[in-house]
């Protein structure tokens, strides 16, 4: 792929290429032993993705690896349509390429994909619903447009320090490639890469249960009657038909019903940190919607209930987080600490999920967070970020700093920041603030200061 220079880059539009039309290079990417990069990214999900497109936008040449069979993570696979963290009490906090691609989904279907959802106007506006199937297209869409090498069925086997930058041996069916980079970055979710380096990482002794994203129908929910539901739901519940965190919502199970499922169970236990636990949590969530659905074919009028859609995984909301140059707390995050280095806003409430109560604590009006750069980036590292719900927070910060468009605002703001670096010679650190907060703005993002 040809170089281009920050001064001959701009911001390509969604749909500018067709994959059918990718370069050689791309189309080639799987079956090459070796590969030297600007950027690589490891992870495409809400950060990863975002971070790549932004990078490649730049001018840098970049590669993103994703383990999966497709981008947008949580958005995709997960199902969770509703990227959180654009608007902050009615006021838009995030945007640059995320939002780009959000509209783009929804311009492209306007309807619901959850048909009894109710927005947030706070938080969760109209226009932030979308299909996931068609995001993670246009997403995918966007990359080949930017000119990223994407390598789908990988993962990292080991990754190790070189003068430059990093060596990153990549392994998939068939596919093992050294690659040279000359910045890494970390957007596995976990901190997967930076634990394989040996560097901090923190984890709560109880994390947040994850979550099956399916919707049921056939059945009028008109017809039931709701304390007759109410009633056998609570005999299953003691029986052991359905077991704790089947259904969680404090309302009864006829709004369960309504709403066909959606989100509104959890997967207890779920962990994203190994293949093993990532596994059991699969499991664990498709075992826990078979309990439903059985349940639910045994009341009058629902004989017929069908599974019309099941996401491919359970999401999963918390597990590992680094320790960067410096930890978001939840005072700074309460108060609207403006952080010296700060690269992008949060704002989204505290939100602990937790079986039996959680914790939903929304921000004083007029408080919004910043992200400073330091958090994206792993303490004692170089040449390394992170973005997503591993930045570096306590874990009330990072309860709403994980939702998934302030992912997608860090995960532009690293790309930046990587691209700079790497045509600089730098490490991101390094790079002035003010080149990489210009470069944001040139694309759109919504930047502190």
């Amino acid at each position: 792929m040809k170089r281009r220079s920050l001064l001959q880059a701009t911001s390509l539009g969604v749909g500018a290429v067709m994959i059918g039309a990718l370069p050689e290079r791309l189309r080639a990417a799987g079956e090459a032993s070796s590969a030297n990069v600007d950027v690589l990214v490891i992870g495409g999900g809400p950060a990863g993705s975002i971070a790549a497109i932004q990078a490649a936008r730049a001018g840098a040449d970049t590669m993103l690896i994703e383990m999966g069979s497709q981008l947008g993570g949580t958005t995709t696979t997960g199902g969770v349509a509703t990227p959180d963290g654009f608007h902050i009490n009615g006021k838009q906090m995030a945007a640059g390429i995320g939002w780009e691609l959000v509209r783009a989904a929804r311009e492209m279907d306007p309807g619901l994909w959850f048909t009894a959802a109710a927005p947030d106007a706070a938080f969760n506006p109209p226009g932030s619903l979308l299909n996931p199937e068609l995001y993670a297209v246009l997403v995918e869409e966007a990359c080949a447009s930017a000119g990223v090498a994407l390598c789908y069925y990988e993962f990292p086997l080991s990754v190790e320090a070189a003068a430059d930058g990093w060596i990153v041996e990549s392994v998939g069916k068939g596919v093992r490639r050294m690659i040279r980079c000359r910045q890494l970055i970390d957007c596995t979710g976990g901190a997967d890469v930076v634990g394989m380096l040996g560097l901090a990482r923190q984890r709560d002794e109880e994390t947040q249960p994850g979550a099956l994203i399916f919707i049921l129908g056939n059945y009028d929910v008109k017809k039931l009657d709701p304390k007759m539901v109410e009633a056998r739901f609570q005999e299953a519940m003691s029986s052991g038909e359905l077991e704790p965190g089947d259904y969680t919502r404090r309302a009864g199970f006829i709004h369960f019903l309504a709403a066909g499922g959606a989100n509104a169970h959890y997967v207890l236990g779920a962990d994203s940190s190994t293949a093993a636990t990532k596994t059991q949590a699969n499991i664990a969530g498709r075992a826990s919607l078979l309990r439903l659905l059985r349940f639910i074919r045994t009341l009058p009028g629902c004989e017929n209930t069908v599974v019309r859609k099941m996401m491919q995984e359970t999401a999963i909301r918390e597990t590992y987080r680094i320790v960067g140059e410096i930890t978001i707390t939840r005072q700074d995050y309460t108060t609207g600490r403006v952080f010296d280095d700060a690269i992008a806003y949060g704002g989204y409430p505290i939100d602990i999920h937790k079986l039996g109560g959680g914790t939903l604590e929304r921000l004083p009006k007029g408080i919004v967070p910043t992200i400073p750069l330091r958090a994206l980036v792993p303490k004692g590292s170089r040449n390394l970020m992170v973005a997503g719900r591993s930045v570096s927070s306590d874990r009330a910060a990072g309860s709403g700093l994980r939702v998934q468009g302030t992912c997608m605002a860090m995960g532009q703001a690293v790309g930046a920041a990587a691209a700079l670096a790497a045509q600089s010679g730098q490490s991101p650190l390094e790079v002035p603030l003010d080149a990489i907060k210009g470069l944001l703005r040139k694309h759109h993002a919504i930047v502190p200061g």
